[in-house]
């Protein structure tokens, strides 16, 4: 395989602290840098003047590069659109969950070269924006056939796919007094050996505050079931109101428990005690009208973060990360360094991935160009395209 060096790297943020040329922050910033990529990974990091010799030579022209963004929390697998539910919730309507049956419905009557086709547009938007690595959740297909379909799709495009099968309690089992425990009896048994195949990941929404979600008794039997087969688990938890999800999640030692809008000082606690992640997902937030999370609090008490797009028909429709940043920079108390860690190094935590989310030698040459000279601009300039990813290695795997 051939070398390439990126040179004329006005800044590098490489979330390498270590690096020898890197300013000493978290960031590991380094001015007039250059990189050097060999099949698709990284070979070599550091200052400009000291490039090794290549094969071939790309000038980025003063640009800023960081590592790819991680979007460790989407639903990229659906059919069918909801907008008119965001308009009503744009004049007070509350968000309940109740609207992924619409999408179900959608997504059960679509054929699988449609699904295919809606999730390559939607992972090439990603990548355009600046991000590698997508973690892809079933959960629109509530029934066995078509929560391993959404998987198998999802696994042509990333191997971070996650079983959500208990997403909600679909209609036709909310009619008798048995239908939660015959879903549940389903997603822990026909359903899950359907899915695990196609699955790296196990997620449930863990919310009692919602009568179509699950509770915390019924989000353990889930997860307990998930890891019996296999799976590494994640949680949805603490999005409507206060509830067992990220203690659940902790307990258990997932690698993520997401949303974290309403915590409590023993939640909170208890991540910091953790290895587990807090995704925060200010899109929803935005999308939906409700409280943003507190993550200074987070960040202050030394709970580990990450930033997501949440990206799904519902309640954030947006696959930009840079949005992410920026609304979290404004609304949720972070640094602009601080939220760029999260939606990069952090994420790759909360996918428990080292070779992602940071540009140092021997990770994956995930690398996005800023059409500006610093990360500052992220933040700085919302809503406008400046993040691209490079084009070399898989978009999203």
């Amino acid at each position: 395989m051939s070398t390439t060096a990126l040179t004329g790297i006005g800044e590098l943020v490489t979330n390498d602290p270590t690096h020898p040329d890197g300013d000493g922050s978290s960031l590991g910033l380094i001015q007039d840098a250059a990189v050097v990529v060999d099949d698709a990974k990284l070979a070599w990091v550091g200052r400009a003047s000291a490039v090794p010799d290549t094969d071939e030579r790309r000038d980025l022209g003063g640009c800023a590069v960081i590592p790819s963004f991680v979007d460790s929390h989407s639903h990229l697998v659906f059919a069918g659109d909801r907008s008119a539910e965001f308009a009503a919730r744009m004049t007070g309507e509350p968000y309940d969950g109740g609207g992924i049956a619409v999408s179900m419905k959608a997504t059960r009557a679509a054929t699988d070269d449609e699904l295919r086709a809606l999730l390559a547009r939607r992972v090439a938007e990603m990548h355009a924006q600046g991000t590698g690595v997508v973690e892809i959740k079933s959960g629109y297909g509530l029934d066995v056939d078509n929560e391993a379909r959404a998987l198998r799709i999802a696994s042509e495009f990333t191997d971070e796919t996650t079983f959500l099968g208990a997403h909600v309690v679909p209609p036709e089992f909310r009619a008798s007094d048995s239908g939660r425990d015959d879903y549940l009896d389903l997603v822990c048994g026909e359903m899950l050996a359907a899915c695990a195949p196609y699955a790296r990941w196990i997620d449930v929404f863990c919310e009692p505050n919602s009568a179509f979600a699950f509770t915390g008794e019924e989000s353990e039997r889930v997860l307990r079931a998930g890891a019996g087969a296999g799976l590494e688990l994640r949680v949805h938890g603490n999005q409507l109101g206060h509830g067992p999800g990220v203690q659940l999640a902790v307990s258990l030692g997932a690698a993520s428990v997401d949303h974290c809008t309403f915590l409590s000082g023993e939640d909170i606690a208890a991540l910091a005690g953790s290895s587990t992640v807090a995704t925060l997902l200010p899109g929803v937030e935005f999308s939906t009208r409700s409280p943003y999370p507190d993550a200074r609090r987070l960040i202050d008490a030394g709970v580990q973060l990450a930033l997501a797009s949440d990206c799904n028909p519902g309640t954030c429709y947006s696959s930009s990360i840079p949005f992410a940043i920026a609304v979290a920079v404004r609304d949720m108390g972070m640094t602009p360094a601080e939220a760029l860690l999260a939606a990069t190094s952090g994420a790759a935590k909360s996918l428990r991935r080292s070779d992602i989310g940071v540009i140092r030698v021997g990770a994956r040459a995930d690398l996005t160009v800023l059409d500006a000279p610093s990360y500052l601009h992220l933040a700085y300039r919302p809503g406008v395209p400046i993040a691209h990813a490079l084009e070399w290695g898989p978009a999203a795997s």
